[in-house]
């Protein structure tokens, strides 16, 4: 089977393959950043055990569950919020010859009091804390004057997989950032990776 984008069905058809769920969890606010920076969206992502960031989810075996019963599972465990992830929520898989893994990623719009819920659940009730996840994390969206700050910063982190590809793809794709905005965040990502020190003062 070769690399790339592939339909659900023909992910599961994969002979061979593991398969790994993760999802987007994001809302729409109103909030500000020093009351002047509009926020816009919030959108979680997660620190994993190994320093690495990602989306919540993991491992799924398609002989055992369906793909969106076994993320929900794989929810629960990290985030300690009960949330039934469905067929319609599925974005895109993913297929990576040299592991045989399958990505599946998943997006799930919410109002903006249920996912602070999901966040307070994550550090209060989830098995997965402290353990396999270290913590939720917001994006920023915004980039602060100069380029030094903000969604620029966040991208010249380490990611786990092709997580910073799937995070890229759907900020444009929901409308979350413009094309142009994500452009200007990774050059400014790229120069900040060139320079000592990540760019830090």
């Amino acid at each position: 089977m070769a690399s790339g984008q592939l339909s659900r069905e023909e992910a599961l058809a994969c002979v061979g393959c593991r398969h790994a769920c993760h999802i987007l969890l994001y809302a729409d606010t109103e909030a500000q950043l020093f009351e002047e920076i509009p926020i816009r969206h919030i959108i979680l992502m997660q620190m994993r055990f190994d320093g690495l960031l990602g989306f919540p989810g993991g491992l799924v075996d398609p002989s055992e569950e369906s793909l969106e019963e076994g993320l929900s599972r794989e929810l629960w465990e990290e985030l300690g919020f009960s949330l039934s992830v469905t067929v319609e929520d599925h974005v895109s898989s993913c297929h990576n010859p040299s592991s045989q893994l399958v990505t599946h990623f998943y997006a799930r719009r919410m109002e903006e009091k249920e996912i602070r819920e999901v966040e307070k659940a994550a550090a209060s009730t989830a098995t997965d804390h402290g353990h396999e996840v270290m913590g939720m994390v917001r994006v920023p969206l915004y980039t602060l004057k100069g380029g030094g700050g903000g969604l620029p910063s966040f991208l010249s982190h380490s990611f786990i997989g092709n997580s910073r590809s799937q995070l890229e793809d759907a900020l444009v794709r929901f409308g979350l950032v413009t094309p142009e905005e994500l452009q200007t965040a990774l050059t400014h990502a790229e120069q900040r990776r060139k320079q000592p020190w990540g760019g830090a003062a």
